[in-house]
């Protein structure tokens, strides 16, 4: 059986992988991640895991919710150092290329989890 701990290495590190692709360098990978980061996509992986067959914009919304509570608000250009990130709007207002990743970080926990997890 894969560990949650394991599901969630691999989906942050294909997003880190996406957002390279698309010019982002805002994260590194799962090693070099900040706690909040980790505990972040950790969170994302149980939502999943409890609701396999909510939607992906749902998977956005837990996400939303989630950073909303930690005190993060919308802002142009993501920033750590003050809460703000430019993708705290509603899923079908994300640009396909963001879209894209809640598509992945689904995908990545269908298929790491579907022998079993602990």
């Amino acid at each position: 059986m894969i560990k949650i701990e394991d599901i969630a290495r691999v989906a942050h590190d294909t997003n880190v992988s996406y957002c390279h692709v698309l010019g982002e360098e805002t994260q590194g990978l799962w090693d070099e991640a900040p706690e909040w980061q980790r505990q972040s996509t950790l969170n994302g992986v149980r939502f999943r895991l409890v609701n396999e067959s909510t939607s992906v914009s749902a998977q956005h919304d837990q996400w939303l919710d989630s950073k909303y509570a930690d005190g993060w608000v919308y802002g142009p250009v993501k920033d750590a150092d003050v809460k703000q990130h430019p993708c705290l709007v509603p899923f079908k207002e994300l640009p396909i290329e963001q879209q894209l990743k809640d598509y992945l970080f689904v995908a990545v926990v269908r298929a790491l989890s579907a022998e079993g997890w602990q």
